[in-house]
């Protein structure tokens, strides 16, 4: 009989035949379908990991801060803007979930995006100071939150440790697309002061720095100036997050980092499984060889329920070690994700521990192998 692998050993080992409890207390509101029956001891061990452990989100939109203010929209970008933001709301779900910090992630390229029936993609090029001028305004209402209280920042991996012993939600600034840098790292100074610690190089438009996934290359590289970025955040201590970018593009970065990487919400690429979102195995392997992180992504793609998402992060472990995989939800932002509320958090945690992670692996995915990162590149 061949071994088992260990992703096959922990699926045998599931509780998939958890019977249904009653729980009041658990206020659990989730319209994504869960695929398995939820009971109060899942729910109580993972509350009781949550309380002894960090958790952290490495990539999501909290509340959808990124629409407001925006300008020069697409007609549907327009109607998606309308239906508002809501970050007091997501950050309350936080703490019911006991969520111990996020990226809170601004959108470079929002103005220029638009929906089509293949997906999300860049129909123009900005106008001239158009994406200093959307990051600023990006940048405005997350300092909003910070003077309302809501949010404490993240600079360092001590404020996480704070935000913990506070009670408090860490908020790590984040941008999806470097756009608004306009190749210029003289601007990356002024991006670092405002408190943005990681940055994800592209997102749906090819910018002055690589080539994306979605997109037919134009690069087929990271570009001189992107070698020069990459440089520039290894020396100030800022995250490298690789995510939308195409595999060239990627590797070459991984080529001139001298600090681990990131790939912020994404998938390992298999046969049953497969997206232009995703990457490579190989792609994988060489973030791993960084001491990188990739952020296992809850979007609909291939899944279905929660017990998807858990399945795949099992793979994920499976792929490339206990020691790079994390939580990278997208949150407020995800397409037709199946996680998709902070306040089921503990039911996540609960149900990895009942799938037969240990506490202590169970600890480096949920906020263990991000901490080492980031202690990594701010040294």
């Amino acid at each position: 009989m061949a071994l088992m692998n260990r992703r096959q050993f922990l699926m045998a080992a599931s509780a998939t035949t958890v019977a249904a409890a009653g729980f009041g207390w658990w206020k659990f509101n989730k319209s994504a379908p869960v695929g398995f029956e939820i009971d109060e001891q899942i729910i109580a061990l993972g509350q009781d990991f949550l309380n002894n452990n960090l958790s952290i989100d490495i990539h999501a939109h909290p509340g959808r801060s990124f629409i407001e203010g925006a300008e020069n929209l697409s007609d549907k970008m327009k109607l998606y803007s309308a239906l508002g933001s809501f970050e007091e709301k997501t950050i309350e779900k936080m703490v019911e979930g006991n969520l111990t910090a996020s990226s809170f992630s601004t959108v470079a390229d929002f103005q220029l995006l638009d929906l089509s029936k293949t997906g999300i993609s860049s129909i123009r090029e900005f106008n001239e100071g158009e994406a200093w001028s959307s990051y600023q305004t990006q940048l405005l209402t997350l300092k909003e939150l910070l003077e309302n209280d809501s949010i404490i920042p993240i600079l360092s991996p001590e404020d996480i440790i704070k935000a913990k012993q506070l009670n408090k939600v860490g908020a790590l600034f984040t941008t999806e697309g470097a756009d608004f840098l306009e190749g210029s790292l003289e601007r990356l100074d002024e991006v670092y002061n405002d408190g943005f610690r990681s940055l994800t190089l592209v997102h749906y438009h090819i910018n002055e720095i690589g080539d994306i996934q979605t997109e037919p290359p134009k690069y087929n590289t990271l570009t001189p100036f992107g070698v020069s970025l990459v440089k520039e955040m290894n020396k100030k201590g800022m995250i490298i997050d690789l995510a939308h970018a195409a595999k060239n593009t990627s590797i070459k970065a991984m080529e001139v980092t001298e600090k681990p990487v990131m790939v912020s919400h994404s998938a390992v690429r298999h046969a049953d499984f497969d997206s232009p979102r995703f990457i490579d195995p190989e792609e994988a392997r060489l973030v791993a060889q960084t001491g990188g992180i990739i952020g296992a992504w809850p979007a609909g793609i291939g899944l279905s329920s929660l017990s998807d998402y858990i399945d795949q992060i099992l793979r994920l472990v499976d792929d490339i070690g206990i020691d790079h995989v994390a939580i990278g939800t997208d949150m407020d932002a995800n397409y037709k994700p199946v996680f998709d509320n902070y306040k089921s958090t503990p039911l996540l945690a609960g149900s990895l521990l009942k799938r037969g992670f240990s506490t202590e692996d169970a600890a480096k995915v949920f906020g263990g192998n991000f901490m080492r990162v980031f202690k990594a590149v701010t040294v």
